[in-house]
This record gives structure tokens, C-alpha cells and sequence, in this order.
């Protein structure tokens, strides 16, 4: 898989875990249930870089709805340092399960990927994970620089970004306009 990040991409204030100065390699913290936020705010207090990607959620109280922010992974937080932070986060009890990532430079990306439709404000939708698809890049507006996936060439109203490690995917919807092969 060819990775490009663009420098749009870079100069994107996206986070703690995204910065230059980022040491260490990414680590995903497999949660136990219901234990993502929780355990974001524990690594945020030690200074441990970590992205939790949120969403809002409508959720019904009686008769009144409200808008739950919740993680777009359920079950896992992504961790950027050593082992031994990876270490304190399982030490908090609230981690079930910590998996080492070999393909670093692909899990990166596409975690950018995310971090920037987040910082954007993008709405993300639940979409099956897409095995393959046709690789555009948003061309213009405020998501300018976001690579991912479109289904079908007949309907490029919505872009798929995936994380290829845990097989998941979530879709945005867009203007096809806005779209162009990379």
C-alpha cells in the first residue's frame, strides 16, 4: 500500500499523538468494556500521548434525546510511546488486551486520516469494513488532503477511511466533486 501523507495533513493542529516531536511507536490498547474514556483521561493525566477517536451519538432518555459522545472504536484506544507506558496503561486495570502494531507507517496514517475529519468536525457514519474500493483524495474544502476509499465509481457521495489492523471502517458523507483518484 502506498502511504502519502500531505504536508495539509501536517500542518493540522490533530492532537498530542500526532505531534513531531511524538517519541515511541503506536500501541493499541484493546479496552475492557466500556473502559475507552476512562482510560484516555488516566494516560492524558501521565502525559501519555493517546487519540480516542469520539462521535456524537443520539441516544433517547424517556422522551427526551440526547447527544452521547462516544468512541468511534468501541474497545480500543491508540497509544503513541514505549512499552513501558503501554505497561502503566494495562497497570490501570482498565485494558484488556495490548497488541504491538508491525505495520506502524499504514496504522499512522490512517489514524491521521481520521484525527483530521475529526478536527474538522466530520460526521462519521458506521460502514463495513471495505476490502476494496477505489483510493481518492478530497481535493477541496475543509477536508482538503484526506485520502481514503469510494465504493462504487457510479456513487462518489461518500468517502470510507479505514484502520486496516483492526478491520473496521466509517464513512463520511461528501460531495463528489470534491473527489479525485488518486
Amino acid at each position: 500500500m502506498n502511504y502519502d501523507v500531505r504536508q495539509s495533513l501536517e500542518s493540522v493542529a490533530l492532537g498530542p499523538a500526532f505531534a513531531r516531536d511524538a517519541v515511541g511507536d503506536w500501541v493499541v490498547l484493546h479496552t475492557k468494556s466500556r473502559q475507552e474514556k476512562a482510560l484516555f483521561e488516566d494516560l492524558s493525566a501521565q502525559s501519555i500521548r493517546c487519540f480516542l477517536p469520539l462521535v456524537n451519538s443520539p441516544k433517547l432518555h424517556g422522551k427526551r434525546r440526547v447527544w452521547v459522545e462516544e468512541p468511534l472504536f468501541p474497545g480500543y484506544v491508540f497509544l503513541k510511546g514505549t512499552m513501558e507506558q503501554a505497561y502503566f496503561a494495562d497497570r490501570t486495570r482498565r485494558v484488556a488486551n495490548i497488541l504491538t502494531v508491525s505495520d506502524q507507517i499504514g496504522l499512522d496514517f490512517d489514524l491521521r486520516g481520521f484525527a483530521l475529519a475529526l478536527s474538522k468536525k466530520g460526521e462519521f457514519n458506521p460502514y463495513p469494513f471495505l476490502q476494496k474500493g477505489i483510493r481518492v483524495e478530497v481535493k477541496s474544502g475543509p477536508l482538503r488532503g484526506l485520502q481514503g476509499y469510494i465504493e462504487d465509481p457510479t456513487r462518489c457521495d461518500r468517502i470510507v477511511l479505514s484502520v486496516n489492523l483492526l478491520h473496521k471502517s466509517a464513512s463520511l458523507d461528501i460531495h463528489g466533486a470534491m473527489l479525485e483518484p488518486v
